[in-house]
């Protein structure tokens, strides 16, 4: 069945992004001396003093190699303030040398990667929904800052500024200010009018029996629509013409080298149907009926494989064990769909919504571009 959300996953940040002052009180300097402590206790007597003012996220990332965070004022970053409470949230990445750092080695820690939060969360609570997305703006950041170590002007290192919200440049000679830049991705479900008809497409990565829409980055100097025909035609040799916006997402979870990616999604009417897949782009692409696709969208069973996700991060966090790649979320939708000749990607993927859309539309209708209510999943972050 088709699961409909609110808002795609990731997006909703319920934070405030103003950073403060440094006169005021919840400022970088003030939340870091208070938050020393917490992270630094090691006896269990010896708890640390309450400090209601602020929350940390604390991420682990085995590839930071010599350039590793150290416990220091500047490895914070800022990510904003509810509007209804007086806290400020912070992350860091607490890795170093493929370890914890020093202080945190003899702490029991569980580290869980953001793609099984994804699939696991319960999308029926909004509450988790945010903190979902507080957490991908939070690792997005931090990705960024680890592949802007150095200035692209004059090679020199870079410094954090503005509580990690931008770099700056060391050189007293360049002084380049950076700030945190989004890859956009278009990804478009390509639609036969006259046949009632949407192509998918297959990359070698995807579990078997799995089809999605086609994607691609866009070049300098092209518009989203251009973007959208070029890589339908490089990719299927389709023929687009009309291209009609239906939402974006923020996509956190992609490499490490593209850690603030931003999907935008369409549908792009095809003027021809014959197709020529390149086989360095894609697998195998095809026309499937929406029969065909209200189908796939049944027989996946989309809410049992949250559970199976659900339970396995509860499992990793009551055992307290250590951070562990978890199986990717398409594996986990493929096992639970084993009865169905093909199934798309899950309700935390723009993909979905796409796909879904066109699918339980009245084909006299057409397609309505948003997102509507949804009745939700099941669990916990």
């Amino acid at each position: 069945m088709a699961i409909n959300l609110s808002s795609h996953v990731f997006a909703g940040n319920p934070l405030r992004p103003k950073t403060p002052k440094p006169s005021d009180p919840l400022s970088l300097s003030s939340a870091f001396e208070s938050l020393k402590p917490h992270l630094l206790q090691t006896p269990e007597n010896h708890p640390p003093p309450k400090s209601p003012l602020f929350k940390v996220l604390l991420f682990k990332n085995g590839l930071l190699g010599k350039y590793g965070v150290q416990l220091t004022e500047t490895s914070f970053v800022y990510l904003g303030s509810r509007a209804e409470e007086d806290v400020v949230y912070w992350a860091i990445d607490v890795s170093v040398e493929g370890g914890l750092i020093p202080e945190l080695s003899s702490r029991q820690l569980c580290f869980v990667e953001l793609r099984a939060l994804m699939m696991a969360t319960d999308w029926a609570d909004s509450c988790v929904m945010g903190e979902l997305a507080i957490a991908g703006h939070a690792r997005a950041l931090l990705e960024w800052h680890k592949v802007s170590i150095f200035c692209g002007h004059c090679g020199d290192k870079t410094v954090p500024k503005e509580a990690g919200r931008m770099k700056q440049c060391s050189n007293e000679l360049c002084k380049k200010t950076i700030y945190p830049r989004l890859d956009p991705v278009v990804i478009m479900l390509v639609i036969d009018r006259e046949n009632d008809h949407a192509l998918l497409g297959r990359q070698p990565r995807f579990p078997p029996r799995m089809w999605s829409c086609l994607a691609g980055f866009i070049e300098p100097g092209e518009s989203l629509e251009e973007a959208v025909r070029r890589e339908v035609y490089e990719e299927t040799g389709i023929e687009v013409g009309e291209v009609v916006y239906h939402s974006s997402q923020p996509w956190p979870v992609g490499p490490s080298s593209l850690p603030c990616q931003l999907m935008v999604g369409f549908f792009a009417y095809a003027k021809s149907l014959d197709i020529n897949v390149d086989k360095e782009e894609l697998e195998d692409a095809r026309w499937h009926s929406r029969e065909d696709v209200r189908k796939a969208l049944m027989f996946a069973e989309y809410k049992k494989a949250q559970r199976t996700a659900a339970a396995k991060v509860d499992q990793m966090c009551k055992g307290g064990k250590k951070r562990q790649r978890q199986n990717s979320s398409a594996n986990n939708v493929a096992k639970s769909g084993e009865l169905s000749p093909m199934f798309v990607p899950g309700p935390f993927a723009i993909a979905h919504h796409l796909i879904s859309s066109w699918a339980n539309q009245d084909p006299a209708m057409g397609v309505k571009a948003q997102l509507q209510p949804h009745s939700g999943f099941i669990s916990k972050l």
